[in-house]
């Protein structure tokens, strides 16, 4: 891979770490497949937004998508290079980011207890 390429990935990468929405997104997906309809419910934003921010991490190269009936499951693509890596893990440490994760997990929990029952 050249110089070229390397920095356009690096550019794309950087912007689409660019945005809070996209970097919660990122955080939620961190080692899991979740549903779209878990982010709506954890970051109180609409579909369509949720659903947009997602796209342009898709088209970044950087999560992939799988229907499930009228679901679409998200979940970040591998490899993941180190410096990708590194920013989950920065992400890890921030607050909000970990509330968000302790929500997901609650959800989660419902939805996999609804199931059962």
């Amino acid at each position: 891979m050249g110089r070229r390429a390397i920095s356009l990935s690096m550019a794309s990468l950087f912007a689409a770490l660019a945005d809070a929405t996209r970097l919660r997104l990122l955080n939620l997906m961190a080692g899991r497949e979740v549903c779209v309809c878990h982010f709506v419910e954890i970051l109180a934003q609409s579909q369509p937004k949720i659903s947009r921010h997602l796209a342009y991490l898709r088209k970044a190269g950087i999560v992939t998508a799988r229907r499930e009936g009228k679901w679409m499951h998200y979940s970040i693509s591998t490899p993941i290079d180190s410096v990708f890596a590194d920013v989950l893990t920065a992400l890890g440490n921030n607050k909000q980011m970990c509330a968000d994760r302790a929500r997901l997990e609650r959800v989660c929990c419902i939805a996999d207890r609804d199931k059962v029952e």
